[in-house]
């Protein structure tokens, strides 16, 4: 992703826990779904349902609910912590904090298991699983759902954000909790000698790493990383038909940043 600070860095992240890959997956597809909700074309709107599929696959594969809760709660103590430190502006304090009451309290009153209502409806749920069979959803295997495709764009927008309305507490926390995650970092600048770069992690905790480096590298990170160690190897990029990708043969900088909760 681009930095938002620098908008002249790409911005990698490496989840270390598996919470933290469904929280980063989940909030990929919430913003593509925005992002394709937002259109006119049938095809757009096609493809925001598609991705409201996917978020009820992921999300229904662990206890978000249960998980964002605790996590809230965890952070709300841990800033109430916060009110005596000086540096700390204490308006900013009680925003983020009236943010975790809000999205906590909405998530608390979900009801019945993540998704339930598009579950229980036979016409989504008979698009979703045609979506799966490669061109599974022409008009003639589906003439309903072509129908709808051809009402107004206002009508399709509503009605998915009629579908998508009970899935917005689990964004409105996943984006909280990612958004204290990634403040959580202290970055530091880093050198990648001949595109390798390896620090042992000597007790230190992570949830998830950040690597930012400058668009001109052609280069992107492979990240490993355990209790013991973190490795970075840079590869070169290559298009269609030429050498496959190898280990970069120059020095890459790049900014590292260890996050946890």
């Amino acid at each position: 992703m681009p930095s938002a600070a620098n908008p002249n860095l790409i911005g990698y992240e490496y989840p270390l826990s598996e919470r933290v890959r469904t929280l980063l997956r989940l909030e990929d597809l919430y913003k593509k779904v925005w992002f394709f909700t937002a259109k006119t074309e049938p095809v757009e709107n096609h493809v925001a349902l598609v991705l409201l599929f996917d978020i009820l696959e992921v999300a229904g594969r662990a206890d978000l609910k249960s998980d964002l809760l605790q996590e809230l709660e965890r952070q709300r103590h841990s800033l109430e912590g916060l009110r005596d430190n000086p540096a700390i502006s204490v308006d900013a304090l009680n925003q983020v904090l009236r943010e975790i009451d809000h999205t906590a309290t909405r998530l608390f009153q979900m009801s019945g298991k993540f998704g339930q209502d598009l579950r229980e409806n036979e016409w989504l749920m008979s698009i979703k699983q045609r979506s799966n069979i490669p061109g599974g959803v022409c008009e003639f295997d589906l003439p309903s759902y072509h129908y709808w495709l051809n009402q107004s764009a206002e009508q399709r927008r509503q009605d998915i954000e009629t579908w998508l309305a009970p899935f917005r507490p689990i964004h409105d926390a996943i984006t909280i909790v990612l958004r204290l995650l990634r403040e959580s970092g202290k970055t530091t600048a880093q050198v990648a000698a001949q595109g390798m770069f390896q620090q042992m992690m000597a007790g230190r905790v992570a949830q998830m790493l950040r690597v930012h480096l400058a668009r001109e590298y052609s280069c992107v990170p492979e990240i490993s990383a355990n209790k013991y160690a973190l490795n970075i190897r840079f590869v070169t990029l290559s298009g269609p038909g030429k050498e496959r990708p190898r280990t970069a043969d120059v020095d890459v900088a790049f900014d590292l940043t260890f996050c946890n909760l």
